[in-house]
């Protein structure tokens, strides 16, 4: 029978895990940044807030790159930014989270921004780049003790949290492109 620590060294192991660090301050501020910006991107094109033009309007703009039917397009699109970004945003299911923005931004670089090299100012894949490797990168890194997952596995992130988002990211694009 192992004796228990004494209650000191028990608190102060607690309260060792309860103390933030500012890399935890550093990616809550990366999740909060790239997290809501991708969850307005998402809620302008389902809901047509922040400028966007809504779903209809969407709708049409996916059936002229070829997605058909255009609206459920939207609609996938819509919900893989608006909720994976407010997963990254409070760092809940973060492999997911990450996955369903990967894919976004690789379909979105297949179909609109590839042809136009890698620089935004002609319509390249710069910010879908940027999006997708910070999607990745919190992923594999795990969203700091700041973030709902700290409950949770793959809270810590690594190797495996990583694979699984860029995996799972890439096969949902490669099903979307196939269609």
């Amino acid at each position: 029978m192992n004796p228990a620590s004494p209650p000191t060294e028990r608190a102060e192991r607690h309260t060792a895990t309860l103390r933030s660090s500012p890399s935890d301050w550093g990616l809550l501020l990366l999740r909060l940044t790239f997290g809501l910006l991708m969850a307005g991107h998402g809620a302008q094109k389902l809901f047509g807030i922040f400028g966007g033009k809504g779903l209809t309007a969407t709708g049409m703009g996916f059936a002229a790159l070829g997605y058909r039917p255009g609206k459920l397009f939207a609609v996938i699109c819509g919900l893989s930014e608006f909720l994976g970004g407010l997963g990254l945003a409070v760092g809940l299911l973060t492999p997911l989270a990450a996955a369903a923005l990967i894919g976004v931004m690789i379909n979105a670089m297949a179909t609109v921004t590839g042809a136009n090299g890698l620089w935004e100012t002609d319509g390249g894949v710069e910010y879908s780049v940027g999006i997708a490797v910070v999607a990745l990168s919190i992923a594999t890194i795990g969203p700091g003790r700041l973030a709902l997952d700290r409950f949770f596995r793959w809270g810590a992130g690594g190797w495996v949290e990583g694979a699984l988002a860029l995996g799972l990211g890439g096969i949902a694009a490669a099903i979307v492109l196939s269609l």
